[in-house]
């Protein structure tokens, strides 16, 4: 089990064995949801619209939306 220490301000660190493991990356967003026995610290999931601009910035190798298009309206 990994430990840290919690700072004057409140910060941690989450351990690079733990943040390998989730993908987790700089600006990874996580919650800590309240348990009976501790915390639990878990990845905050975005919505369709934060799902969308990650797709936009993600490097496409294919076809391109037209080449798409026009193999679906070619004649057989």
């Amino acid at each position: 089990m990994k430990s840290t220490l919690l700072t004057q301000k409140g910060q941690v660190t989450v351990p690079k064995e733990l943040r390998d493991a989730f993908g987790w990356k700089k600006n990874t967003e996580l919650t800590f949801v309240k348990e009976s026995d501790g915390v639990r610290i878990v990845e905050v999931q975005k919505g369709p619209a934060a799902i969308i601009e990650k797709m936009k910035k993600a490097k496409w190798i294919g076809p391109s939306t037209d080449e798409l298009l026009s193999e679906t309206r070619s004649e057989i």
